[in-house]
């Protein structure tokens, strides 16, 4: 399909999101699922598609070589190449994260591409199963009996030390004000954000990098800043830790290339 080319303002009747927060929330589950499927540089590259997708949700006319030239200005001469990003843009449509068009001027020649980007296949939700009620609704008196006795058992209190063992005991002992289960939410942020960011394996950079910015999280909320939600905000404070991470690499190893020129 061929499109003519003209301001991103013409191309908003492609979006598929209704808000740049919903386009976020679908790339996050594309990426959940398929970021082992692209290289760090092909990550970057699509990234900053992404990025240059915010007008209109998911849809974007950026040119190629200003994409580049923003990822090498922002990686401080640590880029990408041309091969990497069209390498980049194969997987994406193999997958169906997105799709590509050619636009073209009035003369009929080629302009620059058009992305735009597919909503995430989600499937039906679970159906309830029916539950076979019983046909009369008169109860033993042992289930009675049973019934009363536990309501009147004081409940357990399920604090930091009913944690599962999958937390490490580092993370438990900085965060154990809070209940069990809210504990473990936490600690699954960590492995989503540790999974997305390729550390999953590093155990010990995991959990520094984890301790690390939920102490970032308390600071923010001593300051009395309104955290609407705090396990969000911790996800985004760790998501960018990484990221610097990933970016500091990619600096040193191009430092050492450099020094080996």
């Amino acid at each position: 399909m061929h499109i003519k080319s003209g301001n991103i303002e013409g191309f908003e009747q492609y979006s598929q999101f209704s808000s740049l927060k919903e386009f976020n929330t679908h790339m996050e589950m594309w990426l959940s699922v398929h970021k082992k499927d692209f290289s760090k540089g092909e990550l970057v590259g699509l990234k900053r598609l992404v990025r240059f997708s915010a007008k209109f949700p998911g849809v974007s006319n950026a040119k190629i070589g200003t994409i580049l030239k923003a990822i090498h200005e922002e990686y401080h001469d640590n880029g990408i190449s041309r091969s990497t990003f069209k390498r980049m843009i194969q997987k994406a449509i193999k997958i169906g994260i997105m799709a590509v068009h050619e636009t073209e001027r009035k003369n009929g020649s080629q302009s620059s591409n058009l992305y735009i980007f597919n909503r995430f296949p989600q499937s039906e939700p679970p159906k309830k199963e029916k539950m076979d009620h019983p046909k009369t609704s008169n109860l033993s008196k042992t289930n009675n009996q049973e019934i009363n006795k536990r309501k009147e058992e004081p409940s357990v209190e399920i604090d930091y030390t009913f944690v599962s063992d999958r937390v490490p005991k580092p993370f438990v002992q900085l965060v154990k004000y809070l209940d069990a289960k809210t504990i473990e939410e936490y600690w699954h942020m960590v492995n989503i954000a540790a999974y997305q960011g390729n550390r999953e394996k590093e155990k010990d950079q995991v959990l520094a990098t984890a301790i690390e910015s939920f102490k970032q999280l308390i600071r923010k909320l001593k300051t009395k800043a309104i955290v609407k939600k705090p396990i969000a905000y911790f996800y985004g404070i760790l998501e960018k830790k990484f990221d610097e991470l990933y970016f500091e690499e990619l600096w040193e190893m191009g430092f050492r290339l450099k020094g080996q020129v």
